[in-house]
């Protein structure tokens, strides 16, 4: 069969890939970390390895080798579940594999027929999938712009609309590195008797009293469910729907990722539950972070670049193969930054992504910035 054509197809999406600088191969970590999401330098912790090792140990197998309907429901899953609803402050927890399976099912799971979702328009594409997978009317709104999402609520309901809005956001944004206006969320949530389901996977850890996010005020409330992954500033892997008891039994009940999946390996639940007692404990990773954060801003600002005010900051560059080889010339220098361009940005925002973690310090960010000043001033 080869040569007959079967492939090619997939060849000239490829090609065509290649001709707008938009095609993606994987690359292998290399260089100061500028590109992780290990927020909190947590992933290589001695402390998290070490309870890895003894749940080992003490005879925790590496795989949960079923769903956790079946005889995947371990110990340390709900000692996790457990500690995270305790943490957070909400009734219950339930841990998935992964946030993108947990935004999908959660999205193709609570939100009913005849429902309302409504999606900023730069929510994570899990997001977006598990709403257009999903069984509820589908709506966008402009970013970060309450009263958006407050008109398209009201414009459905004038069309006839009659189930519950959901109100779908993220808390931090991962490619701006920007705030949801929460307060102005729930108060529309609030009016419209609505949901509001809170992506928290670059706020958890790092922002709101002891790292317990941006929705700490708003979360544990009936109208509320939160997603806290486990991947990022906790070092570990999987993620954690909070939600009131009743929800979480719902999903237990009709979830189909959550059902048919094999369950997250147990280790990965002490882990996870390790890095929440680090970052309880260790109030000092955040401040370290809040003053790289502090220091890239004041050196973007004096490349006359506006500053995100987190730990995620953009440098929009616009054109795809420009913003790659930016990213190239800086990867070469020994910074490992990484290229982002469309679909994952809207068109012509291609950009570099700057990462700030406590893998790299005070100096490696001044290196950096005086590399992109160079060769920022080269590009342009």
């Amino acid at each position: 069969m080869n040569g007959s054509g079967f492939l090619d197809r997939y060849r000239a999406t490829l090609d065509g890939l290649a001709r707008k600088h938009r095609l993606r191969t994987l690359s292998s970590r290399s260089g100061a970390d500028f590109a992780s999401n290990d927020y909190l330098g947590l992933a290589r912790s001695p402390r998290v390895k070490e309870a890895v090792a003894a749940a080992l140990a003490a005879g925790t197998p590496v795989g949960a080798t079923g769903s956790r309907l079946l005889r995947g429901n371990d110990p340390e899953h709900e000692a996790l579940e457990a500690k995270a609803a305790d943490f957070f402050g909400a009734e219950r927890a339930l841990f998935f594999g992964g946030g993108y399976v947990a935004n999908f099912a959660v999205l193709t799971t609570l939100p009913r027929k005849g429902d309302l979702v409504v999606l900023d328009e730069f929510v994570h594409a899990s997001a977006h999938e598990g709403a257009r997978s999903g069984r509820a009317d589908v709506v966008g709104a402009s970013h970060n712009d309450a009263t958006a999402i407050d008109d398209a609520i009201v414009a459905w309901r004038l069309m006839g609309g009659t189930g519950r809005p959901w109100i779908v956001v993220e808390s931090l944004y991962s490619m701006d590195g920007d705030r949801a206006p929460l307060s102005e969320l729930i108060e529309v949530a609030d009016r419209h008797d609505a949901f509001l389901f809170v992506d928290e996977a670059h706020a958890t850890g790092v922002c709101g009293p002891n790292g317990r996010g941006l929705a700490h005020d708003v979360e544990g409330r009936d109208n509320v469910v939160v997603l806290h992954t486990c991947g990022k500033a906790l070092g570990a892997s999987g993620a954690l729907v909070t939600a009131p008891a009743v929800l979480c039994d719902y999903l237990v009940n009709r979830c189909r990722p959550f059902i048919y999946a094999t369950a997250p390996s147990p280790l990965m639940a002490v882990a996870a539950a390790t890095a929440l007692n680090i970052v309880a404990d260790e109030p000092e990773r955040r401040e370290r972070l809040a003053g790289l954060v502090a220091l890239a801003g004041k050196r973007a600002e004096d490349l006359g670049l506006a500053p995100s005010g987190s730990q995620i900051l953009p440098i929009i560059v616009g054109d795809n193969a420009r913003a790659m080889a930016l990213a190239q010339a800086l990867q070469s220098g020994g910074f490992d930054v990484r290229g982002i361009r469309p679909p994952t940005v809207p068109e012509g925002t291609a950009r570099l992504r700057l990462s700030l973690t406590l893998n790299v310090g005070e100096d490696d960010v001044s290196a950096l910035f005086d590399a992109l000043a160079e060769e920022w001033e080269r590009a342009r």
